[in-house]
């Protein structure tokens, strides 16, 4: 059984950390919207299982210690919301290894982030691909 819990989690939290990535340093908010493709609400007005397994997800990054916030935004999203140093450390660390070495020294070292990873992975990449990457982010040491 395929486990696409899973592939949406990894889905959720390398676009999360893309997003903060590329506003650091400042604060921002950051809403379930901007992550996923908006879920319609059931009858009773609550969000789909979708939309809320995307916020836990943010919930769990700031549990782990890889974001901060301020204050949550109803079920919508998180208010005053940064990368922390180990987040933004790990991001500016070699990812896993690239096809293209005839690039020049610099252009290297960029593309060798994985912060320039998941962004083109969530680009062009493949599933595999992008939990390889989530799965080698949370376990490296920053």
């Amino acid at each position: 059984m395929a486990d696409i819990h899973i592939d949406d989690f990894f889905h959720d939290c390398a676009k999360t950390l893309v997003h903060l990535y590329n506003v650091f340093p400042r604060l921002t908010s950051l809403y379930v919207d901007d992550i996923i493709t908006p879920v319609p609400v059931d009858e009773f007005g609550l969000p789909g299982k979708r939309h809320q397994a995307c916020f836990d997800s943010f919930l769990w990054l700031a549990r782990e210690g890889y974001i901060h916030y301020s204050e949550r935004v109803r079920l919508e999203g998180l208010d005053q919301v940064v990368l922390t140093e180990k987040s933004f450390l790990r991001l500016g660390m070699p990812g896993l290894k690239t096809e293209q070495e005839d690039l020049p020294e610099p252009m290297l070292q960029k593309q060798r982030t994985l912060g320039w990873q998941f962004r083109e992975t969530l680009k062009s990449g493949t599933t595999h691909q992008l939990n390889q990457l989530c799965q080698h982010f949370f376990t490296c040491k920053a």
